[in-house]
C-alpha cells in the first residue's frame, strides 16, 4: 500500500486566513495542504486532502480512505464537540489518525473543551497554529513502521 495520510478539514476552515485571524492566523486552507504535504513528503508520505463544511462528506471520505491510506489527520472544526457519528467514522476505519485543532481550544469558550475524538485519536496537536499539522504528520509517520 501506498504512503498515503488523508488530510480531512471540516466546517469553516475554507475559511482559513480571513476567518477570525487574530485566533486562526492568516494562512490559507491552501497554506496548510502546501504545508501538510511537504511534511509528509519529507517523511515518505503523500496526502490526499478534503475539506466540506457538510459531516456526511468527511465520513464518506473517511470510509474511502480504507482502499488507499495508511494514516488520517483531522481538523474537524466545530464537530469535534458534537459529532458521535464522526468518531463512529475514525475508529470504525481502524487506522490512527491524528486530530489537530490550529487553536488552542482550552483558552476558548468552554463548550470547546470538549472533544469526541480526544480519546480514540492517535496523535492530539493543539494550539500549534498552522504548523500543528506538520507536527501531527511527524507524529504519525512516527507510529507507522
Amino acid at each position: 500500500m501506498t504512503r498515503r495520510i488523508l488530510l480531512v478539514n471540516g466546517p469553516n476552515l475554507n475559511l482559513l486566513g480571513s476567518r477570525e485571524p487574530e485566533v486562526y492566523g492568516t494562512a490559507t486552507l491552501a497554506d496548510v495542504e502546501r504545508l501538510t504535504t511537504e511534511a509528509a513528503a519529507a517523511v515518505g508520505f503523500e496526502v490526499r486532502v478534503i475539506q466540506s463544511n457538510h459531516e456526511g462528506v468527511l465520513i464518506d471520505a473517511i470510509h474511502a480512505a480504507r482502499e488507499d491510506c495508511t494514516a488520517i489527520i483531522i481538523n474537524p472544526g466545530g464537530l469535534t464537540h458534537t459529532s458521535v457519528s464522526l468518531r463512529d467514522a475514525l475508529t470504525g476505519v481502524a487506522m490512527p489518525f491524528a486530530e489537530v485543532h490550529i487553536s488552542d481550544v482550552y483558552a476558548r469558550e468552554e463548550f470547546r473543551h470538549h472533544s469526541y475524538l480526544h480519546d480514540v485519536a492517535a496523535v492530539r496537536v493543539i494550539g500549534e497554529g498552522v504548523d500543528g499539522y506538520a507536527s501531527a504528520v511527524r507524529q504519525l509517520a512516527a507510529l507507522i513502521p
